[in-house]
Formats: structure tokens, sequence, C-alpha cells
């Protein structure tokens, strides 16, 4: 039996909350990371982010389902005021093949998943874990309101 599990963590550097989900790496992982998403969104009043972060969810949790053998599949949500970063965490190959994903072409039936991301959200990247978790891959995007010169937000 596979089981996902959640951990609420009381800041970030953004400031606000960070909330972390691990799921099996199933079929069924994108469904319950747009789950969790939706329900922290839903709860910290950012219900104008929820259709986008339910696609961009889903396009990151479903490309590290079908292009990587990772056993778990980890979501971290930071959440403030103005703006939502999920990072997705798994241990699949480095970075530099996502950015090949980017140069598809209209007529493929795939790949296009990092585009969307790319066109929703404010920000988005993706990297390695870093020294205390070799072999990890993350991909992350921020969602929210851009900042602006003239000094509204």
């Amino acid at each position: 039996m596979s089981h996902a599990t959640t951990t609420s963590r009381p800041s970030n550097p953004l400031g606000g909350e960070t909330y972390r989900l691990t799921l099996p790496n199933t079929v069924g992982a994108a469904e319950l990371a747009r789950d969790f998403v939706t329900s922290l969104l839903s709860l910290s009043r950012h219900h104008d982010l929820v259709e986008d972060a339910q696609i961009c969810v889903t396009e990151v949790v479903t490309n590290a389902h079908r292009h990587t053998q990772t056993p778990l599949i980890r979501v971290h949500v930071a959440v403030n005021r103005k703006r939502v970063t999920v990072a997705v965490t798994d241990d699949g190959p480095a970075a530099p093949p996502l950015l090949r994903a980017l140069c598809v072409g209209p007529e493929q039936e795939r790949g296009r998943g990092l585009m969307i991301v790319e066109g929703l959200a404010l920000a988005w990247g993706a990297n390695t874990a870093g020294e205390r978790h070799p072999g990890r891959k993350v991909v992350w995007f921020t969602l929210g309101r851009p900042d602006t010169d003239d000094g509204r937000a």
C-alpha cells in the first residue's frame, strides 16, 4: 500500500508558510499533487491562482512520473501573501534536458508542458537539489502578482 505524507513548516525565506507532500511515483501522483496545491491555495485565499497552479503542478509532476524512475516525488509549496512557489523534486536526470523540451514544435503531441509552465508562471526553473541530495532534480515555478515599478502591488 502506498501513502502520501504532508508536513507544514512555519516559515520560508519569503515569509508565509511552507508545506511538503511526498508521493509514490504512480499514475495518480499528479492528481494528488494537484489536489494538495488546490487545497493550500484555497485556504490561503489565493483563489485567483488555483487554475494556473493546477495546470503547472500537473505538468511538472507528470514529467517526473513519465521521465524518471524515482520512487518518490516530493512537492514543496511556499505560500505568502502575494505569491506561491511550488518545487517538485525527483531522482531523475539533471536539468539540462528539460531545456530542450522548450524547443518542441506545434506538430508534436507531447512535450509542451514546460512551455505552458513558462507561459503561466512569473518565473520557473530547474536545477539539482545540491550536495545534500546528489542526483535529485528540482523543477520549480512561482505564481502571483508581479512586482511593479510604480509602487502598486
